[in-house]
């Protein structure tokens, strides 16, 4: 032995516990077999899934293109004059427009405007044209309510409370399809609009219309009144006969007047034999009894009723039809311009859809974010994964 060899150590001796209790391997295994299942969990749970993901999304899922669209719903406020008018016009437009357009944000999503948009374009056709897309390709047998549910992901409003407006998103394998769906989507939303303001309209002026047809029915049987009158009493008029024969008696009695002057004179002037007294008195009595004739027959009827009635009660009852006439004629006007009062007021606050941005038709696929997809995808599987590693851990410290 050299001396640079090392001096060998003694043994100790063993105790009996020592030579009881041989070394194991067997928490290097337990160990090494939760690594293995870890990791096999992770490639199952993690990676494998993120493989078939990225195959899917690059290879398999057909692209997407998005065609957008903005529209509000505006009235129409014809009285705003002035500037300060017009600001405060232009507010209470947009204060006025959102139960509107949270209406037609409603109806966008709605079964049926699919239903109208399916039977102008063929939604089943156009979105199931990836054959081989499983999962965002719809599938052309399905059923209206799944076609329902595919259209929500497919189109997305937007509705801003403050402001009124209501922007759209449209996906679409085909930029041409994107657009045309939006098209459709503005054009059916804008007849809905019309066909809410037409209603709204219908609502202010129909009491006005009724009110204005009563009023024709009244008038209408006011004037068959008075037809009815004049032909059973053959008289247009009896006011203005009144007034004829009144003219006619004051004539007879001015000519009374002037015949009993003309006796007068006579006697005054001439013997009693003198002819002309004679007949200037029977000129009087002759005016007299032609000037009783007259007023009789202003009492009594025999000319106009055949002597059934007086001509008093005619013109009373004239009297009574001529105020239902013209009572019936006034409130025949005043319908008439409240009708139309209500009317011009509906044209005024009429609904119409403004569109501010024109369906677009993309030049590139935005759609579906691959990359977001994966990014989401593997976040949420590897927090499922470490929660479930984190739950095995401790069963396993437990045991």
């Amino acid at each position: 032995m050299t001396e640079k060899q090392a001096a060998p150590v003694p043994l100790r001796p063993m105790s009996g516990n020592e030579m009881a209790e041989p070394a194991s391997p067997k928490p290097k295994s337990k160990a090494s077999r939760r690594r293995t299942i870890i990791k096999a969990a992770f490639l199952l749970v993690v990676a494998v899934p993120l493989l078939i993901a990225s195959f899917y999304l690059f290879w398999v899922a057909g692209d997407q293109y998005a065609s957008k669209t903005g529209f509000v719903v505006r009235k129409s406020d014809k009285t705003a004059t002035t500037a300060a008018e017009l600001l405060g016009g232009l507010t209470s437009i947009t204060q006025a427009s959102s139960t509107e357009s949270t209406i037609l944000y409603e109806f966008i999503r709605s079964q049926h405007m699919v239903e109208l948009v399916d039977e102008k374009l063929d939604l089943r056709t156009i979105y199931s044209r990836p054959d081989f897309d499983p999962i965002f390709a719809f599938d052309p047998d399905g059923s209206i309510e799944k076609l329902e549910r595919y259209w929500a992901r497919m189109v997305r409003p937007h509705f801003d409370s403050s402001s009124g407006l209501l922007e759209l998103r449209v996906l679409a394998f085909n930029p041409d399809d994107a657009r045309r769906i939006a098209e459709e989507i503005v054009r059916q939303s804008s007849i809905k609009i019309n066909d809410m303001s037409a209603v709204a309209r219908s609502d202010r002026t129909s009491y006005a219309r009724e009110d204005l047809e009563k009023t024709i029915n009244v008038l209408k049987a006011a004037r068959q009144s008075m037809t009815e009158f004049r032909s059973r009493n053959r008289i247009v008029d009896p006011k203005a006969d009144v007034q004829v024969q009144m003219g006619l008696i004051s004539t007879l009695q001015t000519q009374l007047a002037d015949a009993m002057i003309e006796l007068d004179m006579l006697n005054l002037t001439t013997r009693n034999e003198d002819p002309r007294i004679n007949q200037v008195e029977q000129r009087i009595s002759v005016i007299r009894s032609r000037i009783d004739a007259e007023r009789g027959q202003i009492g009594v009827g025999s000319g106009y009723a055949g002597g059934e009635e007086t001509f008093s009660q005619i013109l009373e009852e004239f009297e009574s039809l001529s105020v239902d006439l013209e009572f019936a004629e006034r409130a025949y006007v005043a319908a008439l311009a409240t009708y139309d009062e209500a009317l011009a007021e509906a044209n005024r606050q009429s609904l119409y859809l403004a569109t501010y941005i024109e369906p677009t038709r993309a030049e590139t696929s935005e759609y579906p974010r691959r990359f977001t997809l994966l990014s989401l995808m593997a976040l949420f599987l590897g927090l499922a994964w470490a929660i479930g590693s984190l739950i095995a851990y401790s069963v396993w410290d437990r045991h």
